[in-house]
């Protein structure tokens, strides 16, 4: 079934996960209004792990947020080691890509492992000053952690019907030819940011590492969206640093994107990349936006993205069809 299939009513909206989330970044906000905008968006940040994770409906089920702002601190942290050589960079992400993939054959917890502490690990390969990326993560869990103590807040969900199955193991011989591909998408993607020397290395092999799925549509589905999202934000974001927001603006923004991430959530289509990069490119403009500034920051992420999705795309859907076809019997013939 083409992608283009899945893209009508593909956004969901609750007002009830954008009030929570617009709460939980109330602190940023006060941060961006004291006099330190690009602190309080780097604050906001921080927010992002429990927009795109949500509120579970059980009070006992939520602090697994802090667990999962743990992880994502540790991730960035992670990257942040392998960045300081070239070598442990490409190896590195290969190798994180990989074990998470055969960590998804193996235990529940290696899905969400793979699908997002891999690419939060190759966020991280953008920080070789280990102070930064220690601070980030400090923000992330610190955010996580305020988060679940807001969520809460909130009573227990009615009970409904049976809980949500959790998704399916990866098979084991399936998992070793997918990390490889998953290893290596990542890995090529950083060693091209290496060789060209960009800012932010690891954005492509995030990208990769983002919407790269076992599923066919799956992954055309998030590679449209993450390519159409990160290019809208980036679009947003340089046109807003141009209407020179004051400190109060920039506050406003930190409220509305989180907010907005974490009310789309649930959506079928990938919206999430819109506002992370909104807020990311106004945060990186902020402080200096000439033209200048403006066209490379917005080259360089939309430039990274398409990158890394194109990467995805050669070694998730293309290369596999290439090794079927070398492996089919003679005499075998398509369905």
């Amino acid at each position: 079934m083409p992608v283009w299939s899945h893209l009508r009513g593909g956004i969901t909206w609750s007002w009830w996960d954008a009030l929570r989330c617009g709460t939980c970044t109330l602190p940023a906000a006060l941060v961006a209004l004291s006099g330190d905008p690009t602190k309080g968006l780097a604050w906001a940040m921080g927010i992002l792990p429990a927009a795109i994770v949500g509120m579970a409906p059980r009070r006992r089920d939520r602090r697994r947020l802090i667990l999962v702002g743990a992880l994502f601190a540790v991730s960035i942290i992670v990257g942040s080691l392998l960045a300081q050589t070239t070598a442990t960079t490409i190896i590195g992400i290969f190798l994180v890509a990989y074990g998470t993939a055969l960590l998804a054959s193996r235990k529940a917890f290696g899905l969400t492992a793979m699908t997002l502490c891999a690419p939060v690990a190759a966020i991280g390969l953008s920080y070789g000053d280990m102070g930064k990326a220690a601070g980030l993560g400090l923000l992330i869990f610190g955010g996580s952690a305020f988060s679940y103590v807001v969520f809460m807040l909130w009573p227990d969900a009615p009970a409904g019907g049976r809980a949500a199955p959790a998704p399916p193991l990866l098979a084991v011989a399936y998992a070793r030819r997918y990390g490889v591909l998953l290893g290596l998408a990542a890995a090529s993607a950083a060693a091209i940011g290496v060789a060209i020397h960009t800012d932010h290395v690891g954005w492509a092999a995030a990208a990769a590492l983002f919407v790269m799925r076992p599923s066919w549509e799956m992954q055309e589905l998030r590679s449209v969206g993450r390519v159409v999202s990160v290019f809208l934000g980036a679009l947003v974001a340089v046109a807003y640093v141009r209407s020179d927001p004051s400190a109060a603006a920039v506050a406003g923004l930190a409220i509305v994107a989180i907010a907005g991430a974490g009310a789309t959530h649930e959506s079928r289509w990938y919206v999430t990349p819109f506002f992370g990069t909104w807020v990311v490119i106004t945060m990186l403009l902020y402080s200096n936006p000439t033209v200048a500034e403006e066209q490379w920051r917005f080259n360089e992420r939309v430039g990274e993205t398409v990158l890394g999705v194109g990467l995805a795309y050669v070694f998730g859907l293309l290369l596999p069809v290439v090794l079927a076809r070398l492996h089919r019997p003679p005499g075998a013939r398509d369905g």
